[in-house]
């Protein structure tokens, strides 16, 4: 069964995940343009970066802690390139913490503070390395 999500105007191909983990990604992607709420997790209403790994997981029948650094602790740490379903791990402050989901080799999906919704963003960028503190995968 092919597996396919378009997201602004840009079509992921899922269809060479595990079920479980493309079911994660695709609810994941069918976030993007959700409005950022600090403490939100109502899917297509309002969502803040944990809120939306959570609700990612649930779409998969998966239970998650809410919090990114509970996410962070009680997730499977990975070694080496994170991959598609798995949850990257960021500090963006003095106490300030921030997780997304891997959607292919290079991109994540996130609830952004900056930009006031949920956007994908690439973990090579500038921004985004200097702050990547680890990976983790619930799958």
């Amino acid at each position: 069964m092919a597996r396919r999500v378009e997201v602004a105007g840009e079509t992921f191909d899922l269809s060479n995940l595990e079920p479980k983990r493309a079911n994660v990604v695709m609810a994941a992607l069918s976030q993007v343009g959700t409005p950022y709420v600090y403490g939100g997790e109502t899917p297509y209403q309002a969502l803040d970066c944990s809120g939306l790994m959570l609700v990612a997981h649930q779409a998969a029948g998966m239970s998650i802690p809410r919090v990114s650094t509970q996410q962070q602790a009680a997730a499977r740490p990975l070694r080496g390139h994170p991959k598609p379903g798995d949850l990257v791990f960021f500090k963006t402050g003095p106490n300030q913490y921030h997780v997304g989901l891997m959607v292919d080799g290079e991109r994540f999906v996130h609830a952004s503070t900056s930009k006031r919704h949920v956007r994908l963003a690439n973990l090579g960028s500038h921004y985004w390395r200097e702050r990547f503190r680890g990976a983790g995968s619930y799958l």
